[in-house]
């Protein structure tokens, strides 16, 4: 894929798909870039993901805690939030509704 395409594209559809992640489960920085990239949306650096989670907290849609770690530094563990969980469901049903309609033009004339 084209690296500008996949830059918008991903841009467009980060924070949701962050906040799905951590709805199903607390996780770190290194987890959540892991995660992503293992979904096939490709790396995503510390520059792009830390900004954004900072922004995810300072909007309540998740919570941060830091915690030791059996070995190496602290984590700071993300957690989706009541307001987070609204909204993620608003986004994914707008998501749905416009990428029916993307489906929708890409498939004709095949």
């Amino acid at each position: 894929m084209q690296h500008d395409r996949r830059a918008q594209w991903l841009r467009a559809v980060l924070e949701p798909c962050v906040l799905a992640l951590v709805r199903r489960r607390e996780s770190y920085g290194y987890e959540l870039a892991a995660a992503l990239e293992e979904a096939g949306l490709g790396p995503v650096k510390g520059g792009t993901l830390y900004p954004l989670l900072l922004r995810l907290e300072r909007r309540e849609l998740i919570t941060a805690t830091w915690r030791e770690g059996t070995v190496g530094p602290a984590r700071k563990y993300y957690r989706i939030t009541p307001a987070g969980e609204e909204a993620l469901r608003d986004t994914a049903a707008e998501w749905h509704a416009f990428r029916h309609g993307v489906d929708s033009i890409l498939g004709k004339g095949r």
